[in-house]
C-alpha cells in the first residue's frame, strides 16, 4: 500500500510563490509518473502538471511559464514550484503516484489547500 502526502499549501499574496512537496511511501519499486491535479468550488478536477521517472513532463496551459515540476526518484518525492500566483491558482491540490508495480492503480493523497489573495 502506498500513501501520499502533500505539504507546502497555504496563502499567499498574487504575484507571490509557493512550493508544493509531496512524498509516496510504501513502494516496492519505482514509481513510474507523479503530479499534481486541483479543484476549486465549482470546478471540475483539473490536472496541473506531471513528470515521468524520466523527466518527460506536462503542463496545463494555464499554468505554462508559471509552475515547474520536478522529482527526486530516489525520495520518490515530486515538487511543484509556483510563481508568479494568480487568484485563479485557489484550489485544493491534491498529488498523484503511479508506482510500476500496482499498475494500473493510482495512489492520491488528501490534498493541500492553495489561497491566493489579490
Amino acid at each position: 500500500q502506498v500513501q501520499v502526502v502533500e505539504s507546502g499549501g497555504g496563502l499567499v499574496q498574487a504575484g507571490g510563490s509557493l512550493r508544493l512537496s509531496c512524498a509516496a511511501s510504501g513502494s516496492d519499486g519505482s514509481i513510474n509518473v507523479m503530479g499534481w491535479y486541483r479543484q476549486s468550488p465549482g470546478k471540475q478536477r483539473e490536472s496541473v502538471a506531471g513528470i515521468t521517472s524520466g523527466g518527460n513532463t506536462n503542463y496545463a496551459d494555464s499554468v505554462k511559464g508559471r509552475f515547474t515540476i520536478s522529482r527526486d526518484n530516489a525520495k520518490n518525492t515530486v515538487f511543484l514550484q509556483m510563481n508568479s500566483l494568480k487568484p485563479e491558482d485557489t484550489a485544493v491540490y491534491y498529488c498523484y503516484a503511479d508506482p510500476y508495480s500496482a499498475y494500473p492503480l493510482r495512489y492520491w493523497g488528501k490534498g493541500t489547500l492553495v489561497t491566493v489573495s489579490s
